[in-house]
Order: structure tokens, then sequence, then C-alpha cells
């Protein structure tokens, strides 16, 4: 069957989120350290602890990690003596340093060109557990939609992620491709919504993981070939 819509993970797939995340989490400790002073060096157990809280009470927020992040830090400061108001004020501001830090990523070489190449021939469409927006990151012209687990209250490996991607694209699972890193969100996810996965590896690991991936890749590069060799 030939493929009508490829949907993309974003984080380690578009671009290594590691040292992202390392240095958004340095500029917010920074911040808060230059506005919030009586956080102190608040210990990362009790951050641990007010996340499973948290989760405990609301099961639905751990895929909405904006909103967690917003309540951790809302009750981080609370404990640190701040009243409700003035660390709810602080709470959301501190988010958006982070969130502002989390957006600044290098994306790999080929993610253009591919992109680019792809989008003239497929619907394109973004699939993520993550907060990162495409808007911000200059690739919303590539794409024709994006899901977020924040949006949806769900997140991969959930089929209905991928249920929703074809909804909106408007094609049957056996017309549908998804590209990302993780064996179990992307790879497993994809599939048990019967589309079809290619799991992007660029360290070469070996597999080790139930089921095989319906193709492998270890640069975006290699996407066009491959689809055009499945028409």
């Amino acid at each position: 069957m030939s493929i009508q819509l490829i949907t993309f993970d974003l984080d380690d797939t578009l671009w290594d989120v590691g040292p992202v995340i390392q240095s958004a989490e340095i500029r917010l400790r920074d911040w808060l350290g230059q506005y919030a002073p009586r956080l102190g060096d608040f210990p990362v157990e009790s951050l641990a602890a007010i996340r499973r809280m948290l989760v405990e009470s609301e099961p639905g927020l751990k895929h909405r990690i904006s909103e967690l992040r917003r309540r951790i830090l809302f009750h981080a400061l609370h404990d640190a003596g701040y009243p409700s108001g003035e660390a709810q004020g602080i709470a959301d501001q501190a988010f958006e340093v982070f969130l502002e830090a989390r957006h600044e990523i290098d994306l790999f070489p080929d993610v253009h060109p591919t992109l680019e190449c792809l989008a003239n021939q497929y619907t394109l469409g973004v699939l993520t557990n993550g907060n990162a927006d495409v808007r911000r990151l200059g690739l919303a012209d590539y794409f024709q939609f994006t899901l977020c687990a924040e949006e949806l209250g769900i997140g991969k490996p959930d089929p209905r992620p991928f249920q929703e991607a074809l909804g909106r694209a408007g094609v049957s699972a056996e017309h549908a491709v998804h590209i990302g890193d993780h064996p179990d969100d992307d790879i497993a996810g994809a599939q048990r919504a019967g589309v079809r996965a290619i799991w992007f590896n660029p360290a070469g690991t070996p597999w080790q993981h139930d089921g095989q991936p319906d193709a492998e890749i270890r640069s975006l590069a290699e996407l066009p070939a491959l689809l055009a060799g499945w028409r």
C-alpha cells in the first residue's frame, strides 16, 4: 500500500533532547535562585515527592507535562513559604523561563531538507508526548497538524493518538507510517494502531525489544528513498 501520511516524533528524532533539557533545568535553577531566594537549594528528592503526590492524586497529569511542571513549581514555592498567589505567579514565570530554554534546540542537519522533500509528496503530522512547539522552532510550515499528549490527555504508546492522527488526515492505517526513536512509545504504539513504524536509530543500537520495527534508519535523509520503495 502506498503511504499518504507520515507522522513524526520530535524529541530525539528531529533533535537531541538530552542537552536541551539539561540546559533548561540549569537556566530554571539560576532564575529561581535570583527571583525565588526562599526556595534555596530545594532537594531534588522533594521535587520528586511532589511529582509522585500530584500524579497519584490526578493520574492524567503524567501526560500533561507542562501543567505538571507548573504545579510542581507552585507546590515547591508554597512549601518554601511563598503565599499562594505569589507562588503561582513565580511558578508561571519560572515555567516560561524553562519553556523558552527548552526550545533552544539544534536540529539534526538533515531535518530541513528531508521535511521539505517529504512535504511535497505526503501529508506530514507530529505526534509527541513532549511540550516542544513546532511553531516556535520554525517547522510549522512542514506539518498539517500537531498532536501532543498535553492536549489529548493521553500519550504514546496508547494507540489513540495514532488513531486521532489518522482521523485528522482522513487516511486509513495501511496508508500511514510513524517515525520515532522510542521502541515502545513510537514503534510498538504505532503498530498497535495498525500503522507501520520506522525506528530512528542513529547510534545503531541493537534492537532488544518485542516485535520488530517495519524499518530502521540511522539518518532522516534515508526516509525519502525508503518510502519511495514502499510505493
